[in-house]
């Protein structure tokens, strides 16, 4: 019988991480959030909008945290008395800027900032998608798998992401409805990835088996490890995509074992999604579409921080966000 490999574990230094989280989690945030350059506000009677700073700042802390916003209040109120807010943040404030369309190229921006600190480490990734339920009955793991006892089914939106095979860190991501299929979003993940990052390898399932998204995946430098779909070679148009098509094929089909050692970090993304569902929920509170598409993208936020913090009692790291490049992705204004 074939002994099962053993991963060994720093214990020490991911119990130590794990106690000091939240003290970390809070200053690195408060960092990140630092970097962001406020749009223009238009002048007029009111109050003036709430900094994106702040709201930022308050929704990954109550995403940390895991609970309702009314109860996450008092955080808040001791975030403003330790000055990592401008002004006095109310829950209900946050539930409506959570809507605005133009917080999620920030959230978006401040993910990849997050992951920069491990372009170092990182050089093999990893695809896939995942549903996040809204206010849902039954599990995403049901749906996906055919469990189809009530019918009764909320909706759902879909998280598409890359991440490091290393440290499950996420480098890009993007947000759909339910039923968008997976193939068309590789490229501006692996594009948004080949930025910041060297690419060594990126693998995938069979979700984003296309010879454009492979060759796309060799131009940025990486070694695409996508398996065929059956019936593949059967195809009439298989003789007209070249040679490089050919060593593709040949490397999957002729050479399995060399093929699934690469093609095995794909699991990465799977432990990924696992650990933001395990630690941030699978279920999304919000209950507009664009809030929804916010507060995921918060949950993989909060998710690099955590990944940052352990990375720094086990890889070492020393990391510092303030004095970075200010995040402004466009001219937003409210």
């Amino acid at each position: 019988m074939q002994q099962k490999p053993a991963y060994p574990r720093q214990w020490h230094e991911i119990n130590l991480s794990q106690t000091r989280e939240k003290a970390y989690f809070v200053e690195l945030l408060y960092q990140l959030c630092s970097l962001i350059e406020e749009p223009e506000k238009p002048r007029g009677r009111g109050r003036p909008p709430a900094p994106f700073a702040d709201l930022i700042f308050a929704a990954c802390l109550k995403t940390y945290g895991c609970i309702s916003g009314r109860r996450n209040q008092t955080d808040l109120d001791e975030a403003f008395r330790r000055g990592y807010l401008s002004r006095p943040v109310r829950y209900n404030t946050l539930f409506k800027y959570l809507e605005l369309e133009c917080l999620t190229p920030y959230l978006q921006q401040l993910i990849t900032e997050s992951s920069l600190v491990l372009k170092s480490v990182e050089v093999d990734f990893a695809l896939d998608s995942s549903g996040f339920g809204t206010c849902q009955y039954v599990r995403w793991f049901d749906v996906k798998h055919g469990n189809r006892k009530g019918e009764d089914w909320h909706d759902w939106i879909k998280l598409h992401l890359m991440t490091g095979v290393k440290t499950n860190i996420v480098t890009s991501v993007e947000v759909s409805r339910r039923y968008s299929n997976d193939s068309p979003y590789f490229k501006p993940l692996v594009e948004r990835t080949a930025r910041n990052f060297q690419i060594r390898e990126v693998s995938a399932d069979k979700g984003y088996d296309s010879f454009s998204n492979r060759a796309f995946a060799l131009v940025k430098g990486g070694i695409p490890y996508i398996p065929f779909r059956e019936g593949e070679k059967n195809k009439p148009s298989y003789k007209n995509k070249g040679e490089l098509w050919r060593r593709m094929y040949h490397l999957y089909k002729y050479n399995a074992e060399e093929f699934n050692a690469h093609y095995h970090k794909r699991s990465n993304a799977e432990s990924t999604f696992s650990m933001i569902k395990a630690r941030f929920g699978e279920r999304l509170r919000s209950k507009t579409e664009r809030a929804q598409v916010n507060e995921a993208l918060c949950k993989v936020l909060c998710h690099n921080i955590c990944v940052v913090i352990q990375s720094i009692y086990e890889l070492g790291l020393e990391v510092e966000f303030i004095g970075g490049e200010a995040i402004c992705p466009q001219n937003q204004s409210i």
